[in-house]
């Protein structure tokens, strides 16, 4: 490795983690136990939380999907019953083929979606109409909408009831923020269900 590749590569290694530490900052400015409050209270009232999101963000809602249902377990107490949007390929491109690519994620909430749970939609734009649609769906026929948004927020940030916003426009950055919020919330419902 040249001392021009050596440098070029410590250069977006700092630049890379000092937009990682400005997102997680932004977190800190927050009100991320409000969010982690509302999951909490679906969850004390038997009802379902329904996680999307495109790309990195589908990776992102399939983990929180994981910790929420695993992490938050305590033995003898009711599991969160948490459904991750993005996970059966064949609903999704069933949908996607037979109606369109906006429609995956609020079809399956008009099968599943009840009054009372919570949809959280993540999307680094805050423009994903797929996300988008679903929340629309789900605002409108009672469900409690959440979104993880980056890019100061786009469309989502207005759509859902509470959102966290990232002002970054940095993928990767809002990305791996997203992931840290995950788990942060996690553990924080976890703490909830052991008092309760």
């Amino acid at each position: 490795m040249t001392l021009v590749q050596h440098y070029i590569g410590g250069i977006i290694v700092q630049n890379y983690i000092e937009g990682i530490n400005s997102c997680l900052q932004e977190i800190l400015q927050q009100n991320v136990d409000e969010i982690a409050d509302i999951i909490f209270k679906a969850y004390t009232a038997g009802r379902q939380v329904f996680v999307m999101g495109n790309g990195g963000s589908a990776s992102t809602a399939s983990h929180f999907v994981c910790d929420l249902s695993l992490q938050t377990a305590i033995k003898g107490k009711p599991r969160v019953k948490v459904i991750g949007l993005t996970d059966n390929m064949a609903v999704i491109t069933a949908r996607a083929n037979d109606i369109d690519y906006g429609s995956i994620f609020k079809e399956q909430l008009v099968t599943y979606l009840n009054k009372g749970d919570v949809v959280i939609g993540i999307s680094a734009s805050g423009n994903s109409p797929n996300v988008l649609n679903a929340i629309e769906y789900a605002r409108d026929t009672g469900g409690v909408t959440i979104g993880f948004c980056g890019f100061r927020g786009g469309k989502l940030k207005e759509l859902a009831e509470r959102s966290i916003v990232l002002s970054s426009r940095h993928y990767g950055q809002v990305e791996d923020s997203h992931l840290c919020l995950s788990h942060i919330i996690s553990y924080i419902v976890r703490e909830k269900i052991k008092t309760c």
